[in-house]
C-alpha cells in the first residue's frame, strides 16, 4: 500500500472539519466596514453568516445597524434560506424595537408563505417565541404581535393542514394568550371537519383543546359533537372524538355519546369507530350505556357482531361495563351463536371469559352471594354440558351416521327437548337434541335437563330483589326464569327497543333500521 493510498485516509470527518475552520478563519481578521456590500451574499454561506452573527453577538451597534441596513430590503427571502434564516433569528433578537417593527412589517405580506418552508418555519416560531417573551415586561410588543395576527389569520386551515405551517400555529396556542388566538378558535371551528380530519389537523386541534379557556372549548366541542357520527368514522376524526371522552366532562362526553345512539351497531364493526364505541360504552353515564347495549342485544346484529373482527371487541366490552340485568341477557344471547364461531380467536375469547367467570363464582365458597351469580354458574354449565354434547354428535356417533341408525329420544322422556332446541337452526346449534339418538345421548339429554331443573328451583325459591322482578317483569312472554330454558327468552324477549316478535328474530315494524343507511360502507 503507497503513501498515497494511507493520506487519502486525511478526507475523513477531521479533515472535512479542518477545511470548515480554515474557511471560518478567512473572515477572522475581517474588518465588517471591509465587507460592506457583500453582507446579502455572505448571509446565505454558512461561515459568513456564523461571522455576521458573531458580530451580532458583540453588541456594537454600527455594526448592528450596518447588517440591517443591507438585510433589510431581502428579509423574507433571508428567512427561508438554510443558513440566512439563522441570521434572521439572531438580527430579531438584537435589533432596536424600531427596526423590530420594520422588520415585522416588511414581512408581514409574505408570513404564511415563509411559515410554510422548512427553513422558514422555525425563524417564524422564534420571531413569535421572542416577541411573546418581550410582551411580558413591555407592552410595546403588542404592535408587532398584532401584525402578525393579522398575516396569519386568513390561512389558518392551510397554516393547520401543512408540514411546516402546523408548528406556527401550535407554536401560537403556546406562546400567545387565548384572546390573541381567537383567530385560530374561529378558523377551527368554521372548518371543523376538514381540519379534524386531516394528520396534521386533528393533532392541532386536540392542542387547541388543551389551551382553550372555557368558552373557547365550548365552541370546539359544539362542533365536534354536531359532526361527531362523520368524525367517528374517519382515520383522524375518530382520535378528536376519543379526546373528547377523555376530557372526563360529562357535559361534553355524554353529549357526543347520544350522537351514536341508533347506529351503535353499525359503527361497532368499522375498523376506526369500534375503537370509540368501546371507549363510549365504557366512559358512559348509566342509562346512556345501558342505551347503547340495549341495541346489541338484536340475535340478528350480535351474531354478525360476534362474527366480526372489530365487533366482538365492543360486544366483549359490553359484556364488562354492564349492570346485571343487561348482562344476563347479553350472555343469553350469546350462548346459541358459541358454537358457531368457538373456532376463531375472538370466540374462543369470550368462551374462555364466560367460563372464567364460572369457576370464579364456583370458588367463593360453594354458594353464590346473589341470584345473578347463580344463575351465571347454573348458565355456564348448561353451555359446557351442550357443547360436550355437540362434539360427541360430530365425532362419537359417526359409525352410527353411517349405518343410518338413528333413534329418536321419546318426547316424554325430555320434558323440555322442544324448548332447549334451538329455534334458528337445529343442524348448527348445540341445543337440538332431537338428532343422533342413542342411550349416550339419552343419558346426556336427562343430564341437562336435571341441571335445569335445578335452575329452576334455584330462581323460584333462592331469589329475590332484582332476580324477583326479572320473574314477573315480562308477563307477554315466557320468562327463563319461570320453569322454562333459559333459552327461551332469546326469542320471546319484549322489552327492548328493537323487540322481537314471538317466533321473530327481525326488527319492529316501527323502528328504522340504521343498517339500511347508505351512510355507512360496511352495513349490515
Amino acid at each position: 500500500m503507497g503513501p498515497d493510498s494511507k493520506m487519502s485516509g486525511l478526507h475523513g470527518p477531521k479533515h472535512k472539519r479542518g477545511d470548515m475552520d480554515r474557511e471560518f478563519n478567512r473572515f477572522a481578521g475581517s474588518r465588517l466596514e471591509d465587507l460592506q456590500g457583500e453582507i446579502p451574499s455572505l448571509c446565505k454561506d454558512q461561515h459568513g453568516c456564523r461571522y455576521l452573527q458573531k458580530k451580532l453577538e458583540e453588541g456594537v451597534p454600527e455594526h448592528r445597524d450596518m447588517i440591517f441596513r443591507e438585510t433589510f430590503g431581502h428579509f423574507a427571502d433571508l428567512m427561508t434560506d438554510p443558513f440566512g434564516n439563522y441570521l434572521c433569528q439572531k438580527l430579531l433578537e438584537y435589533s432596536t424595537d424600531e427596526q423590530r417593527n420594520l422588520i415585522c412589517e416588511s414581512v408581514a405580506q409574505d408570513l404564511v408563505a415563509i411559515s410554510l418552508n422548512m427553513h422558514g418555519t422555525r425563524a417564524v416560531q422564534k420571531m413569535i417565541d421572542f416577541l411573546s417573551s418581550q410582551r411580558q415586561a413591555d407592552i410595546r410588543y403588542d404592535a408587532q404581535i398584532h401584525s402578525i395576527i393579522v398575516a396569519l389569520s386568513l390561512h389558518v386551515v392551510t397554516l393547520i393542514k401543512d408540514l411546516n405551517g402546523n408548528h406556527v400555529v401550535q407554536k401560537c396556542l403556546n406562546r400567545l394568550g387565548a384572546e390573541d388566538n381567537q383567530f385560530i378558535y374561529n378558523a377551527v371551528a368554521a372548518h371543523c371537519v376538514e381540519v379534524a380530519t386531516h394528520r396534521h389537523g386533528c393533532c392541532v386541534l386536540q392542542r387547541c383543546i388543551d389551551h382553550a379557556s372555557d368558552s373557547q372549548r365550548v365552541q370546539l366541542v359544539t362542533e365536534i359533537t354536531y359532526n361527531a357520527l362523520t368524525l367517528v368514522q374517519d382515520p383522524y376524526g375518530n382520535y378528536v372524538v376519543q379526546y373528547i371522552l377523555d376530557l372526563n366532562d360529562n357535559r361534553f362526553s355524554d353529549a357526543v355519546i347520544r350522537q351514536f345512539i341508533g347506529n351503535v351497531c353499525a359503527l361497532s364493526v368499522q375498523k376506526f369507530s369500534s375503537n370509540v364505541i368501546e371507549k363510549c360504552i365504557r366512559v358512559a353515564e348509566h342509562n346512556t350505556r345501558k342505551m347503547l347495549i340495549e341495541e346489541l342485544l338484536n340475535r340478528n346484529r350480535l351474531e354478525k357482531l360476534l362474527r366480526d373482527s372489530f365487533g366482538n371487541y365492543c360486544v366483549q366490552t359490553a359484556l364488562d361495563y354492564a349492570e346485571p340485568t343487561q348482562r344476563m341477557m347479553l350472555v343469553e344471547g350469546i350462548r346459541p351463536i358459541l358454537p358457531l364461531i368457538r373456532n376463531t380467536p375472538y370466540g374462543k375469547r369470550i368462551q374462555s371469559k364466560l367460563q372464567r367467570e364460572q369457576i370464579e363464582a364456583a370458588s367463593a365458597g360453594g354458594h353464590y352471594s346473589s341470584g345473578y351469580q347463580q344463575q351465571q354458574a347454573h348458565s355456564a354449565a348448561l353451555m359446557n354440558l351442550a357443547l360436550q354434547q355437540q362434539q360427541q354428535q360430530s365425532s362419537g356417533l359417526g359409525g352410527m351416521a353411517g349405518t343410518q341408525a338413528r333413534h329418536h329420544i321419546p318426547q316424554q322422556s325430555l320434558h323440555h327437548a322442544s324448548q332447549l332446541s334451538d329455534p334458528y337452526n337445529a343442524r348448527s346449534s348445540l341445543y337440538s337434541l332431537a338428532q343422533n339418538g342413542g342411550q349416550a345421548q339419552l343419558h346426556q339429554a336427562q343430564q341437562l335437563h336435571n341441571l335445569q331443573h335445578s335452575l329452576d328451583h334455584g330462581l323460584a325459591h333462592g331469589y329475590g330483589g332484582a332476580s324477583h322482578h326479572m320473574l314477573q317483569g315480562n308477563p307477554g312472554s315466557q320468562s327463563s326464569l319461570g320453569g322454562v330454558s333459559p333459552f327461551q327468552s332469546i326469542n320471546s324477549y319484549s322489552p327492548l327497543t328493537n323487540s322481537f316478535a314471538a317466533g321473530s328474530v327481525g326488527i319492529g315494524a316501527g323502528i328504522s333500521d340504521p343498517y339500511q343507511r347508505a351512510a355507512f360502507p360496511y352495513s349490515m
